[in-house]
């Protein structure tokens, strides 16, 4: 079938039903989506509604483990008439011209590496929360992105929301007073993710380009897909996980545009069994095809409970906490996920994309989201609307924001395995005489997926 301007529409996987979009094709963004899994089929949902409004197409999809490709083209096809393009090597990705800008949504060891390499080829980026493994690569992406003039977001996609933004301006505009502290909340009850003995790879998994930076060693199914969150090696806890965005919005509720002084972190691994159980024995799923098993034994590294307080250079206090078991909640109407902001006047809470101010000792809101919840904004559009102008300024999430925010979570966790107070120097990046510190701000990089010092 060949359209009005000579283009054969089977040639490149086009359907009559998507051939509208290729008028216009010169402004057309193509798009690669990097990690296909449960949160990139997030990224595939949001594109793919963003096809005809936006005029974007997603060209490939790009995942180490080629399993996960045919459950990822059948969205897109289904959704757009479109085939795209599959690989498992992100260069080729980054090779391609006719590819505008990725979005990363790959393991966070792979974050800062992946987005330099883009970078470095051209593309823009949208890279998932948080945007790095750790804090001396979060500033190489800030460098990066600067260096090569691209746009690039970072996955904090609260700060789209019309509601969360409007709840941000309030405090800006001394709705509860001055604000003196801020509590980030994520009570997320997580059961053991399992274990297992070392194995082969499946024939399908690219298992050492998925290790990638991290050091090698043999593939274990509970240390891969989705559960890699909770080893340090590959992930941050749920500190890094679920935590970057109530940290962002506490960091953006407090107008602080810098590091803070101080931070000490203490918390475990609770409730869940070192040993072999009955439990081990009836697992079942709790996120996609991930599989849980009640309190059995688990071999994670990453802290299931977790209290932070972070102390600025005004003295203004942030606190954070991760309960990875059962407890009570908190706020007005009792949230698990969260935000708690204090002021001079009275208390604001967030909740999802809900709002509310409470006056001094009053226990009814006297400001609020006047919509129920109902999410208004898309980080995703902010994002391609951001290319089309080509100003870094029209983003909500610009990689440098996303770079402190990040910043909160990795100082908790050295703090937590350090087992002590730390005191940190904005203008350096560096801890105050604690070369011991100094070393977890940075890691070993497994050769040749290296950060560079020079990006």
């Amino acid at each position: 079938m060949i359209g009005t301007g000579g283009i054969a529409i089977g040639a490149m996987g086009f359907s009559a039903k998507s051939y509208g979009s290729i008028i216009g094709a010169n402004d057309r963004i193509n798009l690669a989506v990097i990690g296909v899994r449960n949160q990139g089929t997030v990224h595939i949902n949001n594109y793919c509604g963003l096809k005809d409004s936006h005029n974007v197409r997603i060209k490939t999809i790009c995942d180490t483990d080629e399993a996960l490709w045919g459950p990822a083209v059948k969205i897109i096809r289904e959704k757009t008439g479109v085939t795209p393009l599959t690989e498992w090597d992100m260069h080729k990705v980054f090779d391609d011209k006719e590819i505008d800008a990725v979005s990363i949504v790959v393991p966070n060891h792979w974050h800062a590496l992946a987005t330099i390499w883009a970078l470095q080829a051209g593309k823009h980026v949208y890279v998932e929360k948080p945007c790095s493994h750790n804090i001396w690569e979060g500033r190489k992406m800030v460098e990066a992105a600067r260096k090569y003039d691209k746009i690039v977001q970072c996955g904090l996609n609260n700060r789209s929301s019309k509601n969360i933004r409007e709840a941000i301006q309030f405090l800006h505009d001394g709705g509860i007073g001055e604000v003196f502290m801020a509590r980030a909340l994520c009570f997320k009850a997580r059961d053991s993710y399992g274990y297992a003995k070392d194995s082969l790879p499946p024939a399908t998994f690219h298992y050492d380009r998925w290790l990638g930076p991290a050091p090698y060693r043999p593939y274990n199914e509970k240390r891969s897909h989705y559960v890699w969150h909770w080893y340090w090696d590959t992930g941050n806890g749920d500190c890094g996980n679920t935590g970057p965005h109530q940290l962002d919005l506490a960091r953006w509720g407090m107008s602080k545009n810098e590091h803070p002084v101080s931070v000490y972190a203490t918390g475990g691994i609770y409730g869940l069994k070192q040993v072999p159980s009955e439990a081990d024995n009836k697992p079942y799923k709790v996120y996609g095809d991930v599989m849980a098993y009640g309190d059995g034994k688990t071999t994670q590294e990453t802290p299931n409970t977790l209290t932070v307080a972070y102390k600025y250079a005004d003295d203004k206090m942030l606190e954070f906490e991760v309960r990875g078991r059962y407890t009570n909640h908190e706020g007005s109407d009792g949230k698990e996920v969260g935000n708690l902001f204090y002021g001079t006047e009275g208390w604001l809470e967030i909740t999802g994309d809900t709002w509310r101010a409470f006056r001094q000792r009053e226990t009814t809101p006297f400001a609020g989201s006047k919509n129920n919840g109902h999410r208004e904004g898309n980080h995703w559009a902010n994002f391609i609307e951001a290319l089309r102008s080509g100003k870094r300024e029209d983003l909500n999430g610009e990689i440098n924001e996303g770079f402190y925010s990040t910043c909160l979570p990795h100082l908790a966790n050295i703090s937590y395995r350090l087992g002590r107070e730390l005191h940190f120097m904005n203008d350096y990046e560096k801890f105050v005489n604690d070369p011991e510190a100094d070393t977890l701000l940075k890691r070993v990089y497994r050769y040749p997926y290296i950060v560079p010092e020079n990006v």
